[in-house]
């Protein structure tokens, strides 16, 4: 793994805004118009700054904590091979074991 670091200054202009240097637009996809960065102040003075993508309003259900925690789960599922293949519908429909 690569491990990048930086270390230099940047100049507020006077509408309050800050370029990034480009090296740094580049390597965290910030080199495109509406490009997002998500700032943080921390109690100790320090801000923090991280690339951000904008989730469409209609997709934000799929990035809700509860959500992703199910997707956790099903991936860890997955991966461990709790899962279970049909070959086709009446086949699932008998596993459900539904008494009718």
């Amino acid at each position: 793994m690569t491990t990048h670091s930086f270390h230099g200054f940047v100049s507020v202009q006077s509408r309050g805004t800050v370029a990034l240097p480009p090296v740094l637009r580049k390597r965290y996809g910030l080199d495109k118009p509406g490009s997002q960065v998500e700032i943080t102040e921390r109690s100790d003075g320090v801000l923090e700054l991280r690339p951000a993508i904008a989730v469409p309003a209609s997709q934000a259900w799929f990035w809700a904590e509860g959500w992703q925690e199910g997707e956790r789960r099903a991936d860890a599922d997955i991966a461990a091979g709790r899962t279970t293949t049909y070959d086709n519908v009446d086949d699932f429909m008998d596993s459900l074991d539904i008494d009718e």
